[in-house]
């Protein structure tokens, strides 16, 4: 879907280097919280790495114009909107759009979401990019033209190729990352120039109809959480079939409801063991598991760390490098587990 040395002369100099240190920015977000670490890479290019616990969050755009977007999931799930149906970035996915195809909020269906957004402006961007890859085409003005015609949004789909652009930004030391984002940013460029319009998938989607119902089945998750509902309970209840009931909350959520409802019970035990002193065993039995042991391993599974794991590092729930430190690179393992 459509969702030289040359290079180095003085003409070439970035009046607006790129800033060592990030901005740290919280936009208003529905039901919960949201945090957006900026970097701003080349004049005109920006790295934002997002973190949401929220249903919704307002977009940080400023300034006027038309400006190229580029989205990478690497965990949870944000929706797209096109021609009366409803798409969604997938961990591991990629988006490219115009801001003027996006609109003001965006919304994460599962309420949790890590990722990577690149903003450039192709009027600020510094004409060197082409000087120091003058053999490929990589204007933003011309890759928006050719990925993003009207106001189509140009998606791919989880691969290798994407991974491998992406995986390294989420762990960049910090003695190398002032030149490392420029490195990455222009392989990123590189990327989407070998790309063309028939590279992107076009996705089903969901029409208007099967969100509303994907909604109506969670929010008759949420409020009986301690009860468990089978597809043909919830066929019953809403009067359709368990294939409608499954392919739209699976369309929405990207997950069965059952899964859905663990996730939401593990994701709500992670958001106590941030702001609150209880035991692990306490949250456990909120959560229905009179067994810590049980309870840890239902956490690793949704969450990848154990509760006290977690907790330890609660403080950070990030897909920023850290500052201060250097990191650990994301392993191969880290990276699939995640994406």
């Amino acid at each position: 879907m459509r969702f030289s040395a040359s290079a180095f002369a003085p003409a070439c100099a970035s009046p607006n280097p790129c800033e060592a240190d990030p901005l740290r920015l919280y936009p208003d977000a529905s039901g919960g919280e949201a945090a957006v670490t900026r970097y701003r890479v080349f004049p005109g290019m920006e790295l934002d790495y997002r973190d949401v616990h929220a249903r919704a969050c307002r977009e940080l755009r400023d300034g006027s114009g038309e400006r190229l977007e580029i989205h990478h999931c690497l965990e949870g799930r944000v929706e797209y909107r096109q021609n009366g149906r409803y798409f969604y970035l997938s961990p591991g996915d990629l988006a490219v759009a115009r801001t003027s195809s996006l609109p003001p909020d965006s919304r994460f269906p599962t309420g949790h979401y890590h990722g990577i957004t690149v903003t450039i402006d192709p009027a600020a961007a510094p004409e060197c990019l082409s000087c120091i890859l003058s053999d490929v085409e990589v204007r933003p003005a011309t890759l928006m033209e050719k990925l993003c015609p009207g106001r189509t949004v140009f998606t791919a789909r989880s691969s290798r190729r994407v991974k491998h652009v992406f995986s390294e930004l989420y762990a960049v030391p910090e003695d190398i990352r002032k030149g490392y984002f420029k490195v990455k940013l222009l392989e990123l460029l590189l990327f989407l120039s070998t790309l063309s319009p028939e590279d992107g998938q076009t996705p089903h989607g969901c029409t208007a109809a099967q969100v509303t119902l994907a909604e109506q089945v969670k929010a008759c998750l949420l409020a009986e959480p301690d009860r468990t509902l089978t597809l043909k309970s919830l066929s019953q209840q809403f009067n359709v079939s368990e294939a409608q009931i499954k392919s739209s909350f699976t369309g929405v959520y990207g997950m069965s409801p059952a899964s859905y409802a663990r996730s939401q019970r593990m994701h709500g035990a992670a958001a106590l063991l941030r702001e609150t002193e209880r035991t692990v065993l306490d949250i456990a039995c909120q959560f229905g598991y009179d067994n810590a042991s049980k309870f840890a391993r239902a956490f690793r599974d949704v969450i990848g760390v154990s509760p006290r794991e977690y907790r330890a590092g609660a403080e950070y729930d990030s897909c920023a490098p850290r500052l201060g430190e250097k990191p650990v690179s994301l392993s191969d393992a880290d990276v699939e587990r995640r994406i």
